[in-house]
This record gives structure tokens, C-alpha cells and sequence, in this order.
């Protein structure tokens, strides 16, 4: 895996950034070299920061609100002119990262930055979608590369709240230009994922949160002595203060020096502050836990929904109890050079899709259902692969039979055949259906478990109906036990798609695990 991250190593930023100040609409030049490799590189961090804030220390919210009160707020939903996806039952939080200079302790991070932030008002180079399961048992945080050329939508300025016309541009400069109103929208049309609330950080209160948490222990496999970030450290392990997880996060003459590789080790450090935000040695000392979170609150604007809403943040709060470390993963959208410039890149797809698709589907657990038949047999668990399935079309939509039957098989389904259906008054089927033919253990436990994989999840009847223009289909999945049932899988207008949990190569190449990185040197 390290062999292939490093040949496709992602194309370097052009050698003036003026260039993209001029083309994404964000006003005057922001400055070159390691001032603003080093406003990128925080910027990630203090994202990852606020992720352990909302994840983990809301745990405390009800004995710590007052720790709460620096915690600003903004509304946006106002400046939102683009149709919303619906409510899945999961969190979606978006996670920004703004290089604004206002106030003194985000000034100092650099002055020739400041006057050009002021110019040319607040800019991002971190966009993460922090996706917690409706379960409230997981996160992902999903990393948005910021050179990714996409489709940005119609959004208000966010200035002058004059409306501006769609376009095809760097991802960041939709916050550029629109800010966090912009921003969302951007995401929701691309990825159809609900943002439910956004945070907003800034990099005042960084050293502070990693001083809050008594310091990250890292690992390097060699020493290190590198001016640019001011950083000496041994090889072999130590623990990081404030000041010097500045300089380890923004390190980049290190090891062979690519950005795959550092972005791997900004991510480690990360899983490291998870771990350790959401152990108990934390969570038990009063005073270190208060501290750690008036630190973070300090950094972060949210949108008023999350910050007041007190029922739903005592419902994460109980839910993140249930969150550990084990359940943390860290994924950049998979991604490719662009072919017409080598300094962006897009997403590569059907992978990026396929990614979306996972947490747009992640509505609920999907488990095998056991069931018991009246004659009290024992109780039968029916995998995917175990359920043969016959998928017809009974809407007028040509194709949309092969279309669903080839999710399936992706997902493990062994589909047997296609075909259409024909409602008796000669109309689409309304809503999607399950039909199985036997009321035996085997025959309702695959209907359930392919209802289960649908969404919106189908009513199962007993009763198979007639299909029209049968035919064959091979998915590739090892046939089940022979005379098992097939079920069958109508189609109807409401159909929205089938739940993904097998991901490609990529995105599982690109994820890490907080439970995985501790004893890792890089």
C-alpha cells in the first residue's frame, strides 16, 4: 500500500498561488512557500480538533454547558438556494477550516497572509464531512481535497447576497466566494448527502486544545531537524506540546517528502487526539476535561441548530459515549490528476460515488433478520449472498431492472434474472414491493434481508406475481444451497437506491482507522 500511495503522489501546488486567487473569484493573491503550506496544514488540524469536540467531548456537555459559552454562532440556512436531500437519521457536520486573520492569536500565524486575508476576505483550504452513523456508534471524516475541480452551483455572495451563476472551479473556492452557505451546497449536489450542521475554525486555539489533552505522543521512524517548521525531535517516540504539534503538522521535509505521506501522518496524529479526547483518563479529570473544552469551543463558529439545541446535543452527547476510537476512520475522496491540468485533480469515479452512495445509504444497521416459522423450526440467519433474487421493472423507466439487479450484485445479492412488471391498470408501480413465494423460515428471512438493503426499505408480501420478458442474469455469486427460493424485487417509482457497504480498493486504500495507528512510527 505505501508502494502505490507514493507512485501516485497528487500533483504540487503551482509555485504562485496568485494565480488561483484570480481564478476562483477570491479577490487578491494569498503569498507563496511555507506560509501558506503552513495555514493549509493547520487548518486540517484544528478540522480535526473541532471532529474530537463534537464526537467526543459533547459526552460532557451537561455538566460542562457554561465550558460551552465561547462557542459563536452564525445562521446560513437563509442563504441556502439550492434543493436539500432529505434526513437520513445520520449527523452530517461539515468541518471548515478559515484562514481568517481577525483577531490577534490568528493574526500572528503570518502577517503577509493577514493583509492578504484582508483584502480579500476569509478563505478555506480544508473542507471535511464528518459523518457520524445514525446509530451514533461510528464516524468518518471524509477529506475533500481542495485542488478538486467540481461543479459548483448557483449561490448567494456571501457579502453582497447577489445571486452567482453556476460554474466548474476549484471546490474551495466555493467558500471563497459564498462561504459556508456556498460551501454546503456545493457538497449536497455533489455527493446528494444531507449537511445538517457546519463548525467553522479558526487556528488561535490549537496549541491550546493539544496542551488541554497533556500532549500527543508521536512516533518517527528517523529524527528530525528541519528549520522551516522549527521542529527537532529524536527518532523514536515523544510527546508533543502545543508548539511543537505545530511544527509536526506542517513538517514537510521529511521521509520522501510527498504529500501522500505527510497527509498520512497529519492523519495519524489525528487518530492520536481521538484516542486520547475519548479515553477515559480524560473524561474523568474534571479540571483537564473542562480545560480541553473551552479550549476547543473557543476555536469554532456553529450554526445556532447545533449550538442551542440542547436536547439534540444531549442526544450525542449520551450516543458518544458509545463512540471509542475503534470507530474513527479517516478517508480522502479517491482521486485522480485532472487531465487538462496536472496542478488539480478530480474525483475518480465509480469509486467517489460509491463512497457517497455508502454514507448517503447509512439509514440504519442492516443485519441479517432471524425468524422462526409457526411451527416453531429453529430460527434461520440469511445472508446476502444467500438470497436469490429476481429484479423487475414496474416503472417505464427502461433499464431500471438491470440497473438495481447490478447494485445488488455488488453488494453480494445473488441475482438470477430480470424482467418487467405490469400493474393491472397498465400504470407505474407507485411504491417498490417483495414478493416470496413460501411462508417458510428460509423464503421470509431472504425477503427480510433484501428489504433491509432497499431504500425505502419495501413492504414483503407472501404471493409472487407474473413477470414479463423474463431473462437470465449471472451476478457472479456463488450459487446458494440448491431449492432455495427466489424472492422477487418490483421496482417501483419511489425506488431510491440500494444500500452500499462494499467499497472499491481506493477508498479503503485511502481510510485509516483511529484504533489501528497506535503504536505506528512514520
Amino acid at each position: 500500500m505505501a508502494r502505490r500511495a507514493a507512485a501516485a503522489a497528487p500533483p504540487p501546488p503551482p509555485p504562485d498561488d496568485r494565480s488561483r486567487g484570480h481564478r476562483n473569484g477570491g479577490g487578491s493573491g494569498r503569498g507563496k512557500g511555507s506560509g501558506q503550506t503552513k495555514m493549509r496544514v493547520l487548518a486540517w488540524v484544528s478540522i480535526g480538533m473541532t471532529s474530537v469536540m463534537v464526537a467526543g467531548a459533547l459526552t460532557a456537555y451537561t455538566l460542562y454547558r457554561d465550558a460551552f459559552g465561547n462557542i459563536k454562532e452564525k445562521s446560513v440556512k437563509e442563504d441556502i438556494i439550492n434543493p436539500r436531500p432529505p434526513d437520513t437519521g445520520a449527523l452530517n457536520v461539515l468541518l471548515v477550516g478559515s484562514d481568517t486573520r481577525a483577531g490577534a492569536g490568528n493574526a500572528r500565524y503570518g502577517q503577509q497572509l493577514a493583509r492578504a486575508a484582508d483584502a480579500g476576505g476569509k478563505r478555506t483550504d480544508t473542507i471535511i464531512l464528518m459523518h457520524i452513523s445514525p446509530n451514533r456508534d461510528k464516524a468518518q471524516l471524509i477529506s475533500f481535497p481542495r485542488d478538486s475541480l467540481v461543479q459548483i452551483p448557483r449561490c448567494k455572495n456571501e457579502a453582497t447576497k447577489q445571486e452567482m451563476p453556476a460554474r466548474r472551479d476549484m471546490i474551495n473556492s466555493a467558500y471563497n466566494s459564498g462561504g459556508i452557505a456556498c460551501t454546503i451546497s456545493t457538497l449536497e449536489t455533489l455527493t446528494g448527502i444531507r449537511v445538517n450542521h457546519f463548525v467553522e475554525v479558526d487556528f488561535s486555539g490549537f496549541k491550546n486544545i493539544v496542551d488541554a489533552l497533556g500532549g500527543i505522543e508521536i512516533c518517527l521512524k528517523s529524527g528530525v531537524n528541519d528549520k522551516a517548521s522549527k521542529l527537532v525531535l529524536p527518532p523514536g517516540k515523544s510527546l508533543l506540546n502545543g508548539e511543537k504539534a505545530l511544527g509536526y503538522v506542517r513538517l514537510r521535509h521529511y521521509g520522501d517528502g510527498s504529500d501522500i505521506q505527510r497527509i498520512k501522518r497529519q492523519q495519524i496524529f489525528l487518530s492520536k487526539v481521538v484516542s486520547k479526547a475519548t479515553s477515559s483518563e480524560l473524561l474523568t479529570d474534571v479540571g483537564r476535561l473542562r480545560e480541553f473544552i473551552a479550549a476547543a469551543a473557543g476555536s469554532v463558529t456553529m450554526d445556532p441548530e447545533l449550538a442551542n439545541d440542547t436536547e439534540q446535543l444531549i442526544q450525542i452527547a449520551t450516543s458518544a459515549r458509545a463512540m471509542t476510537a475503534n470507530g474513527v476512520k479517516f478517508t480522502t475522496v479517491p482521486w485522480q490528476p485532472d487531465a487538462e491540468d496536472p496542478n488539480r485533480v478530480v474525483w475518480k469515479d465509480p469509486d467517489a460515488k460509491e463512497l457517497f452512495a455508502a454514507i448517503r445509504t447509512d439509514t440504519e444497521v442492516v443485519k441479517p433478520t432471524p425468524t422462526t416459522a409457526a411451527n416453531n423450526t429453529p430460527k434461520v440467519t440469511v445472508k446476502p449472498e444467500q438470497v436469490k433474487v429476481q429484479v423487475l421493472n414496474g416503472t417505464k423507466t427502461p433499464g431500471r431492472a438491470r440497473e438495481v439487479a447490478d447494485m445488488l450484485a455488488k453488494e453480494g445479492f445473488n441475482v438470477v434474472g430480470l424482467g418487467n412488471f405490469e400493474a393491472a391498470d397498465g400504470q407505474s408501480l407507485a411504491k417498490t414491493e417483495i414478493h416470496y413465494a413460501k411462508a417458510a423460515d428460509v423464503a421470509v428471512a431472504g425477503a427480510t434481508t433484501l428489504a433491509g438493503a432497499v431504500l425505502p426499505k419495501p413492504g414483503t408480501q407472501q404471493g409472487k406475481v407474473a413477470a414479463v420478458g423474463p431473462q437470465a442474469y449471472s451476478s457472479g455469486v456463488t450459487a446458494p444451497a440448491k431449492g432455495t427460493p427466489v424472492t422477487q424485487l418490483v421496482i417501483g417509482e419511489d425506488f431510491d437506491s440500494v444500500k452500499v457497504t462494499k467499497l472499491p480498493d481506493s477508498v479503503k486504500d485511502s481510510t485509516i482507522t483511529a484504533s489501528d495507528q497506535k503504536n505506528v512510527c512514520t
